[in-house]
């Protein structure tokens, strides 16, 4: 299907569902621009599904000197997986095109309290456990908070969830990740069966997201290295919990797209929902960045990071070549800001 990019996953979904047809994931709230969510490799969960910026197959981008430029996975190539997490370097995205499939129904459970010791016996099991999985903690009391678990719905299948998940017990009701805050904002849970737009999101379209105002970090970090680096932030525990609402944990296939934090290689995510006090927030980031430096962490790009441009770079082995592909479409650098120019473009 080929889109407007500025039109959101909460606009474009009902309307793929009504013909038939559904996108492999979306992101936590669908509230997200198409072109924003690819530029900057935004993701959902799931330890098959690659991030919203897999799906797309074109892009027909207006690039500095107003020409209209059109890139395919079939046609590019390289140019094309270059292009797809480009962070608005190439040009002003006008249409994106994403791969499709049937429609499908999903449903979702939520455990409470996962001991954070089944954590670490039980990764694994935990991220296979479904379609989705998204792991909610404040980092306190050695256990998880709640356990989203989202499932495919097979026709005429019978299903009943267990009441325990290693350790962790089914919820009585709907919940919101942060305890103290409303579940009306939130995706039907207690095994409800319904289509995937309104169950793979955990907030619902025409209500806020999240807790609303609020700084949000987020870094990737390889496979292999989840529980070893999930345990070296809860050392943290004292200094993050102050300052954080909620932090989530999640899963995502590795994809091929250069500037992609997933690019070859399969990650969890570790991401920090904070309060809105910049100053500490600042002050943490550097201690996180630190303890999660001996797995190669990479920071979501569109999340707040505080990770030196040198360091960036060597987490990133095609970055000389988006470089160059950047002076390809934008030689004179008209799309340039000062994200670009300190994080990408510095010597």
């Amino acid at each position: 299907v080929t889109v407007d990019a500025g039109m959101t996953y909460g606009q474009l979904s009902p309307l793929l569902h009504s013909k038939g047809f559904a996108l492999h994931n979306l992101a936590s709230l669908p509230h997200i621009s198409i072109a924003g969510a690819i530029n900057t490799a935004t993701h959902g969960s799931g330890e098959r599904n690659g991030n919203l910026a897999t799906a797309v197959s074109a892009l027909e981008i207006v690039t500095a000197d107003g020409e209209v430029a059109k890139l395919s996975r079939r046609q590019d190539g390289e140019a094309f997986l270059g292009a797809v997490v480009g962070l608005g370097a190439l040009g002003v995205i006008t249409k994106v095109s994403l791969d499709i499939q049937p429609t499908y129904m999903m449903r979702q459970y939520v455990y409470e309290d996962l001991p954070l010791s089944a954590v670490k016996d039980h990764f694994d099991d935990i991220e296979s456990s479904g379609y989705s999985v998204s792991l909610f903690t404040d980092w306190q009391k050695q256990r998880i908070n709640e356990v989203w678990i989202k499932s495919r719905v097979e026709e005429g299948q019978a299903f009943e969830a267990n009441p325990e998940f290693f350790g962790a017990k089914r919820a009585t009701k709907n919940l919101h990740p942060i305890a103290e805050l409303s579940a009306e904002n939130c995706t039907e849970q207690m095994g409800v069966p319904g289509p995937w737009y309104e169950r793979l999101p955990h907030f619902r379209m025409g209500f806020t997201p999240s807790a609303g105002k609020e700084l949000q970090t987020e870094y990737f970090v390889p496979r292999q290295h989840a529980v070893d680096a999930i345990l070296a932030v809860e050392r943290l525990r004292d200094q993050v919990s102050p300052h954080l609402m909620i932090s989530e944990i999640r899963a995502i296939a590795a994809d091929k797209l250069w500037l992609s934090p997933c690019y070859e290689q399969a990650c969890v995510t570790i991401h920090f929902t904070w309060k809105q006090d910049w100053p500490a927030v600042s002050k943490l980031m550097p201690v996180i960045e630190r303890e999660l430096a001996p797995f190669k962490a990479r920071p979501h790009w569109g999340k707040l990071f505080t990770m030196s441009p040198a360091e960036l770079k060597t987490r990133y082995q095609k970055l000389p070549d988006f470089i160059q592909l950047c002076k390809r479409f934008d030689p004179h650098g008209k799309f340039r800001n000062e994200f670009l120019r300190t994080n990408i473009f510095s010597s």
